[in-house]
């Protein structure tokens, strides 16, 4: 005798409304048939105002009806979304592929400082091919956490992990849940990366420290019953909330004969999420190093050549480049300074009209670093191309600024580039100016 062993049927809160709607236009209920699924076998969902109180049915040799069955432990739940990453899929990416999540951690940790290790412990961790994490928590409806003390653990886990999860960390943290779960890692990337294989490994991790930096990322609550509560904070935090997304999906199960088991899990949280405009465009396109390198090379004299690659190679011998989204080619420069990837200027070849030069994140330094370190670095700087004034309206103003010299006031001064790579490296060591 055959078995399905696990079918699972997506719903949206649209799904509420006359399936008739559907066949005119209407909002449409999307469902996915699992892995194991016996190749005669077919879901039948009948959708009514309540997707969790409607019968279930399997087609196959004949017509089985499903009860509804909760899950049998905490334990069982929620690991469920882990062993089937495919449960909580649903959206696309920003190209237009389906979204598909992979497991980086199980009860990823999470710290409140750079000196101490995890405080809390967040249930999963995903991410997909764009570099956008998950943050996934997982509460049965008997847990009465689930209305609303739920949301504060999670708001909790999303500060934190965007402070303390450096790339390092998440690529650790990944590879040691594949070799756990005894796959190779070469498969793993390949089913993460797909057709952005020729990224590394650090470059990828790297865009997810970036994106967690800047709030770029999902929240996900999985329950049993998605409470009113809890659905009402959803929405009202995807309205409040421009860079991350809220979601909750409500799982219900349901039983049959033999180990048969059907899943359908409802998505809350997606209509507000519609109307972020910006979360639904393309991610902007940023310039990669070989294409920097090819506008310098067409563009530049041979002294100021040597300047705009200067930088750009110091960054990748001991930071990294982060490739700027201008319509422009330009490069970013970050370095590891006290546990976090600080920007500390860009490389920017300007069109119209044609200029190039070298700006100071002065901005980012403060902000992360502190005054006193922003104070330091301004201090180190060779003071050419105006910088010895702008320093000093950069101080008057709070460091708070983005101070731009000309490349070629760099190429003109013997060792002004030197000098701007020794302020780099005694920032980077936190270290004051050389006196």
């Amino acid at each position: 005798m055959r078995r399905l062993r696990l079918v699972v049927g997506f719903s949206t809160t649209a799904a509420r409304r006359a399936p008739r709607q559907a066949e005119h236009g209407g909002p449409k209920t999307r469902h996915a048939v699992g892995d194991e699924a016996d190749d005669h076998a077919a879901v039948l969902l009948r959708w009514g105002r309540q997707v969790a109180d409607q019968p279930v049915s399997v087609l196959g040799e004949g017509v089985q009806a499903l009860e509804a069955a909760a899950f049998e432990t905490q334990a069982e739940f929620q690991d469920l979304p882990a062993r089937h990453p495919r449960v909580p899929d649903f959206g696309t990416l920003s190209d237009g592929r389906p979204l598909r999540l992979v497991l980086v951690a199980r009860e990823m940790g999470v710290a409140t400082s750079t000196d101490s290790g995890p405080a809390y412990w967040l249930d999963h961790l995903f991410v997909d091919a764009d570099g956008v994490p998950t943050l996934v928590e997982v509460k049965r409806a008997t847990d009465t956490r689930v209305r609303r003390e739920v949301v504060g653990q999670m708001l909790d886990y999303a500060a934190n992990g965007a402070r303390y999860w450096p790339a390092a960390l998440l690529q650790r943290s990944f590879e040691e849940t594949c070799r756990a779960d005894g796959r190779s890692l070469a498969e793993a990337y390949g089913e993460l990366l797909g057709e952005q294989h020729e990224r590394s490994a650090e470059v990828f991790w790297a865009t997810v420290e970036e994106r967690l930096a800047a709030g770029q990322m999902r929240l996900l609550f999985v329950a049993d019953r998605v409470p009113l509560e809890l659905r009402a904070i959803v929405e009202f935090l995807n309205r409040q909330m421009r860079q991350t997304g809220v979601y909750a999906i409500e799982l219900t199960q349901y039983r049959g004969a033999g180990d048969l088991k059907v899943l359908v899990p409802r998505v809350y949280g997606e209509a507000a999420m519609a109307a972020k405009t910006a979360s639904r465009q393309r991610s902007p396109r940023r310039t990669l190093p070989h294409e920097m390198d090819a506008a310098i090379e067409s563009r530049c004299t041979p002294d100021v050549r040597r300047v705009a690659r200067a930088l750009p190679g110091h960054a990748q011998s001991r930071g990294r480049l982060v490739g700027g989204t201008a319509k422009y080619p330009s490069m970013n420069v970050h370095y590891r300074v006290a546990d976090q990837w600080v920007p500390a200027g860009t490389v920017s070849l300007y069109e119209s009209p044609a200029r190039e030069e070298l700006a100071f994140s002065f901005g980012a330094l403060t902000k992360r670093l502190g005054l006193d370190a922003a104070a330091a670095f301004a201090a180190a700087l060779p003071m050419v191309g105006g910088l010895g004034q702008k320093p000093a309206e950069q101080r008057a103003a709070g460091f708070r600024g983005w101070p731009q010299v000309p490349l070629t006031a760099l190429a003109a001064e013997t060792d002004a580039v030197e000098k701007v790579l020794t302020a780099i490296d005694q920032l980077a060591d936190g270290q004051g100016p050389s006196s």
